[in-house]
């Protein structure tokens, strides 16, 4: 059940999640950043603090360094969030690594190999 003190910080996590994907879509231009969905964004009950979970396309190295680029990009990003999201103070950014969607990917891969194995379809 949600109450009160859950709404807000969930009404502030969508939003952010909406304005992040904009802002890297429309305005990072950093040659570092690969394919990144930003696939969720949890903050605070406080609204200190936000984590924004992405996936990101590409090898590990790949991952890696776009990763580390959208760190180097957080303070900019936070602060276009500021701008386009009346808080009384902006949440502080921190990147992670969204690896649900590779784990979905392989146990798909696995699931095929399976039935390749049984002569069954594709």
């Amino acid at each position: 059940m949600r109450t009160v003190a859950n709404i807000r910080p969930s009404r502030v996590a969508e939003q952010m999640k909406k304005e992040i994907t904009d802002i890297l879509y429309n305005e990072l231009k950093d040659p570092r950043i690969g394919f990144v969905t930003v696939t969720g964004v949890e903050v605070s009950n406080d609204l200190q603090h936000a984590k924004v979970f992405t996936s990101i396309m590409g090898s590990e190295e790949e991952k890696a360094r776009s990763l580390q680029a959208l760190e180097r990009a957080a303070g900019f990003i936070r602060s276009e969030i500021g701008r386009r999201i009346r808080l009384r103070h902006t949440p502080e950014i921190v990147f992670k690594l969204d690896t649900s969607i590779d784990h979905s990917q392989r146990i798909l891969d696995v699931i095929r190999e399976l039935h390749k194995e049984k002569g069954e379809g594709p």
